[in-house]
């Protein structure tokens, strides 16, 4: 036997000898050990342990048969649907998992919150909303809409989501519905969110009495894009500075100060802060709580735990994220049940900073319960009112360093004037009810079930051909300082390509 061989045999260029589902059946179990197994390196593997060669996307289909023969067909996962929101509603009371399908039985949309998300949000969060979107891309794609919450350690709350076929409109709307019929609170909401998409007189249809603060990154973001090619990146990135500043202002003076700004650079994105309804979005007009909380995407982690499941059948990715919020409420309310301050730890360090500052201020007694506080600004603080001229205490819910002098003087206490969604105790409301597993998740229907009736079928969008393309959006937080000539200070090239003689 001679095993250097010459005729090249055993290099099978095209990979005919060996079926996708065969290659599937060999990479199957390092694929079930290590999920992000490129298809680069499957190729290299199968060259290398049987000489075959397998092109790139001869060794993509085949990942894609291991992966459907490890967590089961994304088709019989549609038709599970059924089974499965039984299931969440019998181990889990009072949640609610409802789905639509279209007239051909195709898959639309499904509602899921499970009764501990729902019982938290109304026994322990803060009345406030946040409702954002991230794109699916399983095999038949697809929009995941959130509501997500904040606890009294300013941790995200996962309330309820939905998964559609596409973000639309009649989708939002649905949604919101949904929502309101699962928290049914007569509490006036603070929903922190687009203005586009429907939203805006979704919102103000549904929740009849709710406030809507516009999402400043979806507006940063507009801004950005509407300036982009009228003006240089380092002119936007001043403005959209400016913008940010301009929202967080807590008083009408330095707000007209940040927007001032804006129209030194430009008048015409002067014109357009001002008609993009600040009373929806800055700090000095806004009438709800918002907590300074502005932005939609606060449940960046919820997210992320929708990034690392997105890829597996619809039940199984439900599921996963089930089990991350089952996990998060556990460890959040053993970790509580050690805390011994009277606040959260986020907010005993905030509220402990502020009594750092107030030692250094000076209060003056004034009329019935109000008092002027003095230091490097005056201010005005009336405590039967929870009010301070420096809107610090109103925007955060924590009292501010002025309230804490006047508390001092008088023999208050401040933590009396926290927010009670700040207590510890209120946080443990939050999290006593427990999310259970949902057993037998892949199980398909058995013949004769209530469920078996009702068929849903796959939509018919389906992932393109080729890798996701990721969209590269430029970023309104941290816009990149442009090149600055040294020589000619133009913006956009360097002393070397100069064309300044």
């Amino acid at each position: 036997m001679h095993y250097n061989h010459t005729c090249e045999g055993s290099a099978v260029k095209a990979g005919y000898r060996a079926t996708r589902g065969w290659v599937g059946s060999i990479i199957k179990e390092k694929l079930k050990d290590s999920p992000n197994y490129k298809p680069k390196d499957i190729a290299d593997d199968i060259k290398r342990e049987y000489g075959i060669q397998l092109n790139y996307s001869q060794a993509w289909r085949a990942k894609e048969i291991a992966r459907e023969q490890l967590q089961g067909s994304y088709k019989e996962a549609y038709t599970q649907l059924p089974f499965f929101c039984e299931k969440i509603k019998e181990t889990n009371p009072g949640s609610f998992a409802t789905f639509t399908t279209k007239e051909d039985s195709s898959f639309h949309r499904l509602f899921v919150a499970f009764h501990a998300s729902i019982s938290g949000f109304q026994l322990g969060c803060r009345p406030l909303i946040f409702l954002d979107r991230t794109p699916l891309n399983s095999k038949y794609q697809g929009e995941l809409l959130a509501a997500t919450a904040v606890d009294g350690n300013d941790g995200i709350f996962p309330v309820a989501f939905a998964v559609v076929d596409t973000e639309t409109e009649d989708n939002w709307c649905w949604f919101l519905q949904e929502l309101k019929l699962a928290i049914s609170t007569s509490e006036q909401i603070t929903f922190v969110a687009d203005f586009q998409n429907g939203l805006k007189s979704s919102l103000s249809d549904i929740f009849e009495k709710c406030y809507h603060s516009y999402c400043l990154r979806h507006l940063a973001e507009k801004l950005n894009k509407d300036l982009k090619g009228q003006f240089s990146h380092e002119a936007r990135r001043f403005m959209i500075n400016d913008f940010y500043a301009a929202a967080y202002a807590p008083k009408l003076d330095t707000f007209e100060r940040s927007i001032e700004n804006i129209k030194g650079i430009s008048p015409e994105a002067y014109d357009w802060v001002i008609q993009s309804e600040p009373e929806h979005w800055a700090n000095a007009f806004f009438n709800g709580a918002r907590y300074n909380l502005l932005s939609s995407n606060f449940g960046q982690q919820f997210y992320s735990w929708v990034s690392e499941a997105h890829e597996l059948p619809i039940t199984q990715m439900i599921d996963a994220l089930r089990g991350k919020m089952m996990e998060t409420i556990y460890t959040r309310r053993v970790e509580s049940n050690q805390w011994i301050t009277k606040l959260t730890p986020s907010k005993e360090e905030l509220l402990q900073k502020e009594t750092l500052v107030a030692r250094s201020l000076q209060v003056l007694f004034s009329e019935g319960s109000r008092f002027e506080v003095r230091g490097e600004s005056v201010d005005t603080v009336d405590i039967d009112n929870w009010d301070c001229s420096c809107k610090g205490w109103q925007l955060t819910g924590v009292p501010c360093c002025h309230a804490i002098a006047v508390f001092e003087c008088v023999g208050r206490n401040p933590y009396d004037y926290c927010s009670r969604y700040f207590t510890v105790d209120n946080y443990q409301l939050t999290y006593a009810e427990s999310i259970h597993p949902v057993p037998n998740v892949d199980r398909p229907p058995v013949q004769g079930e209530s469920t078996a009736l009702v068929m849903v079928t796959p939509p018919p969008t389906k992932r393109p051909p080729g890798r996701p393309k990721i969209k590269q959006v430029e970023s309104i937080d941290i816009i990149k300082r442009q090149l600055q000539c040294s020589k000619c200070k133009g913006l956009g090239h360097n002393r070397k390509t100069c064309k300044v003689s």
